[in-house]
């Protein structure tokens, strides 16, 4: 098979990424190891930056989205049971978020790429990558235990975290920078109307938690949780009295509970490798950077990681022009690098850390009060929440 981008990994990254160069004439083929269902069924955030959403219409992928996403002109933050708002729309001039979840962002992609023929291999398995330092690089892959060769101009590895894709880059080329968060998120969904129309982000002293919503009938809630604990431990009674306690009396005057169908922990953590380029070879998404779920930046950054590259290469085929792929690294990573200051940031402000001591508990507090009575340091929370533009 020849084609001018093989994209490694029909996540979000590589999706958009697909639609992008589909939708202009640029030969493509997605590599996907696990099936549709799989990818389509992982549940994650939920909040999409106003250039995601921006996306998903350039793309003409906004119909169902328009109709069913909650768009949030606000946030709230909660210490100690006390809330307070932050008005996003007024301190951005009018920006704001959709509540959407990527489940439902995934299977708009999906159904357009079957609509649209955008070409996709799941079950795509034992994938290799050769050649990235030459000016043909080929992937190597198996499906139903029979071997394929994809020859390419350039290669996307879209394959998250654990994928080929950053693993085929020499280590001595890679500069990797990570901070692993001692605790992790419990999350459940729950077929019950959310306790706010808008996200609560709470700091309290047994730990942080998050109310959230998928839709004005299932909520998704989390609390900050000890990377030891398991799943068995918290039936959903305790979870429940928990998730009252933090969030503070206010809001749970107002919280519905009901039985959980979803139920896992995540670790936090926040990663970085650079660059994002070696050769034919591009990292976009999870398979560059991680970010903690504060703040919900994850899918967002694999977004504007894709818009960069996707610019790039239209100009390569269309004009020959390199420039767009000899400073896609650059131009990508100065974003990454804003969003990973601004999910570390919050999270510090938001959670436990199993050394805060009392002096530490005072200062989080003390800057969650400034923060309240400041416009300046709410907008400064509004600008990264909705998105910051790119580069």
């Amino acid at each position: 098979m020849r084609t001018q981008v093989a994209i490694i990994g029909a996540g979000p990254a590589g999706l958009f990424l697909g639609h992008l160069l589909h939708r202009v004439g640029i030969d493509v083929v997605i590599l996907e190891r696990r099936t549709r269902a799989y990818v389509e069924g992982r549940v994650r955030a939920g909040v999409l930056e106003r250039g995601t959403v921006a996306l998903m219409r350039r793309l003409g992928l906004d119909e169902r989205m328009t109709r069913e996403g909650l768009v949030h002109a606000g946030t709230k933050l909660a210490y100690d049971g006390d809330i307070f708002r932050i008005d996003l729309a007024d301190l951005t001039g009018g920006a704001s978020v959709m509540v959407y979840g990527q489940q439902e962002v995934m299977r708009d992609l999906f159904e357009a790429a079957a609509m649209r023929e955008l070409p996709i291999v799941f079950e795509a398995e034992d994938v290799v990558i050769e050649g990235i330092e030459s000016d043909g690089p080929t992937v190597h892959y198996r499906t139903d235990g029979v071997a394929h060769r994809v020859d390419c101009t350039f290669i996307a590895g879209c394959d998250g975290f654990h994928g080929v894709s950053r693993a085929a880059i020499p280590p001595d080329r890679l500069a990797t920078f990570e901070r692993v968060y001692p605790f992790g998120w419990l999350g459940i969904l729950a077929d019950v109307p959310p306790v706010d129309h808008e996200l609560i982000y709470a700091n309290h002293a047994h730990g942080f938690a998050l109310a959230s919503m998928r839709s004005a009938r299932r909520s998704r809630y989390y609390i900050q949780c000890g990377l030891d604990e398991r799943i068995e431990d918290w039936p959903d009674d305790r979870f429940w009295d928990e998730l009252a306690l933090r969030l503070g009396p206010e809001a749970a005057a107002a919280l519905v509970r009901g039985p959980s169908f979803e139920k896992s922990i995540a670790p936090l953590r926040s990663f970085v490798t650079e660059p994002m380029r070696y050769g034919q070879l591009f990292l976009a998404g999870d398979a560059a950077h991680i970010v903690p779920p504060t703040g919900a930046k994850g899918m967002n950054l694999a977004v504007s990681d894709v818009i960069i590259l996707a610019e790039a290469l239209m100009s390569y085929f269309a004009e020959g022009d390199r420039s767009g792929i000899d400073h896609y690294s650059e131009r990508a990573l100065a974003r990454v690098w804003k969003a990973e200051r601004f999910s570390w940031w919050f999270t510090g402000l938001t959670h436990r850390f199993p050394e805060m001591d009392a002096f530490a508990r005072k200062m989080q507090l003390a800057e969650l009060a400034y923060m309240r009575g400041s416009r300046a340091a709410q907008t400064v929370l509004a600008e990264n929440y909705v998105g910051l533009p790119l580069s």
